[in-house]
């Protein structure tokens, strides 16, 4: 054999993700796990019944590439209905993706080219800034700051956001609610950043998978309908996060005809195809009556203030998130060194798996998150009882 790696070089650098190595030692050492945000709950009956019922009847082959026609169309009346995102036409504007996570790949693939820029917030999912490798792109960051004396959110600077746009700037990746900071993007945030988006001719993709999981008084504002950054904005969403239904990968993406083409030429080669029949299954899911909606935001709420006061009888402080299932805890007076050290002793010793938010940060902004730890609350109240004892007896 030669002496060349087996890996690619766009893969050499990844190692297993961080959601991987904690779930990891949480099922080794037995610990309550508040790491990885995947719901331990099923999703409606009624929709698990949709599926069952599509598969039964017979929709089991390939779907069109871009959708289930009746999903396609579910998808544009929801945003309609929510969001005040009018015309949207399902034949011309729509595709069905596996998963928001695959979306995002193929927007990438579809719009950005070797050498260009793509902006984006840090912290950053995870697999932002590796789709954009894939791509031979540059990640520019733009820092979110936690909330201080004159924020009382988590805010960035116009100055460090303006000068993070350059000649080769091509897109803007955006993600409201954010994970992991919970942050909810505001009209007129939106706006800035559209302005500077005009500027320097990028377009935008808006990764709004938490859009139902938003507590007042925020409000989510889909990116789409901002005057600013409409007609350059491609908007990614699933049904995942919305209907506890994360094995499903189920996603879409929303675009004017022109950005939606570019992104449909990829998707054609990368699955082709989401599962017929939960496509039909998110159709009726997208339709539920409002009271389900309502009802997933105050029982996020709920799950929200019982996670916030465990973990302040367990001494540590932590900002409430504007949205998202997850929130950060400050860790800094723990003395047990930086985020990653707490996380390995709190999943070994304590029994309760947190993610380490330095990950989430380039090199130059780690420094951000190593005072902080990331928990999920998408967990039933006995899971969130018990991490929350656990916790209470371990750091106290």
């Amino acid at each position: 054999m030669s002496g060349r790696s087996i890996l690619a070089q766009r893969v050499a650098p990844l190692g297993t993700t961080v959601f991987s190595e904690f779930s990891a030692l949480a099922l080794q050492h037995g610990a309550v796990n508040l790491g990885q945000g995947f719901p331990d709950f099923d999703g409606p009956d009624a929709v698990k019944e949709a599926a069952h019922q599509a598969i039964v009847s017979g929709i089991n082959q390939y779907a069109p590439s871009t959708g289930l026609k009746v999903l396609r169309e579910a998808i544009a009346e929801h945003g309609a209905r929510f969001h005040g995102h009018t015309g949207i036409d399902p034949d011309t504007m729509v595709t069905v993706t596996s998963g928001a996570t695959e979306a995002i790949l193929c927007v990438l693939l579809g719009l950005v080219d070797p050498g260009d820029e793509v902006v984006v917030f840090a912290p950053v999912y995870d697999s932002y800034d590796a789709n954009i490798a894939f791509v031979g792109a540059r990640a520019r960051h733009i820092p979110l700051r936690p909330p201080d004396a004159a924020h009382p959110t988590w805010w960035f600077s116009p100055d460090e956001a303006r000068a993070a746009f350059g000649p080769r700037t091509r897109l803007l990746l955006l993600n409201t609610p954010h994970n992991p900071t919970g942050k909810v993007f505001t009209r007129e945030e939106l706006a800035f950043l559209g302005t500077l988006c005009a500027e320097h001719d990028a377009y935008v993709l808006s990764d709004e998978v938490y859009e139902h999981i938003v507590f007042a008084p925020a409000w989510h504002v889909r990116a789409a309908t901002v005057p600013e950054l409409a007609g350059r904005t491609v908007t990614v969403s699933s049904g995942g996060k919305t209907f506890s239904l994360t094995g499903w990968k189920v996603g879409w993406i929303i675009a004017p005809p022109a950005l939606r083409d570019a992104v449909q030429r990829a998707h054609q080669f990368v699955t082709f195809a989401t599962a017929s029949p939960l496509q039909a299954a998110m159709a009726v899911a997208l339709r539920l009556p409002d009271a389900y909606f309502e009802g997933l935001r105050a029982q996020y709420h709920a799950r929200r203030e019982r996670l916030l006061a465990g973990l302040a009888r367990a001494g540590l402080s932590a900002q409430a998130p504007e949205g998202s299932y997850f929130l950060l805890a400050d860790i800094s007076q723990k003395g047990l060194g930086d985020d990653l050290a707490f996380c390995r002793h709190l999943v070994t010793r304590v029994g309760v798996a947190a993610i380490p938010p330095s990950v989430f940060y380039p090199p130059e902004h780690k420094h951000l998150g190593r005072g902080l730890a990331r928990f999920a609350f998408c967990k039933s109240d006995a899971v969130l009882d018990e991490a929350a004892r656990r916790l209470e007896a371990g750091l106290r």
